[in-house]
């Protein structure tokens, strides 16, 4: 079984279903079907929901287990919120500029230089 693409390989259009198969008895329902906003995700960002959920919506909890830094994981959650069509609010941050936090993950050689460069132009 494949994962079920959200966008056309062709011109990037939305996708919909018009068969669904039961793998079980055969049972076969046609009509015209939408994917879910959730189907958008990347397999990536479908293991970062995964885990987030599992920590329960703390991303304290979810940069420990993925061993990466609180903006860091921020940022995916922010990256995934974006994927599903919404805007990422605009709360007050307490933690440290995004920027500053990506240099010190780099310089510590946590990161990447080219995971480095993705986050800082995600901001």
């Amino acid at each position: 079984m494949y994962p079920i693409p959200a966008k056309c390989p062709v011109c990037t259009g939305e996708l919909h279903a018009e068969r669904l198969v039961c793998s079980q008895c055969g049972t076969v329902i046609e009509g015209a079907f939408v994917l879910r906003r959730m189907a958008q995700l990347s397999p990536e960002q479908w293991e970062f929901v995964e885990t987030f959920l599992r920590c329960e919506g703390k991303l304290n909890r979810v940069q420990e287990e993925i061993g990466i830094s609180y903006p860091t994981a921020r940022g995916r959650l922010h990256a995934v919120i974006r994927a599903l069509g919404y805007e990422v609010g605009s709360a007050p941050d307490t933690e440290p500029p995004v920027q500053q936090s990506v240099l010190d993950e780099l310089a510590k050689g946590q990161i990447t230089i080219d995971e480095a460069v993705r986050l800082l132009k995600q901001r």
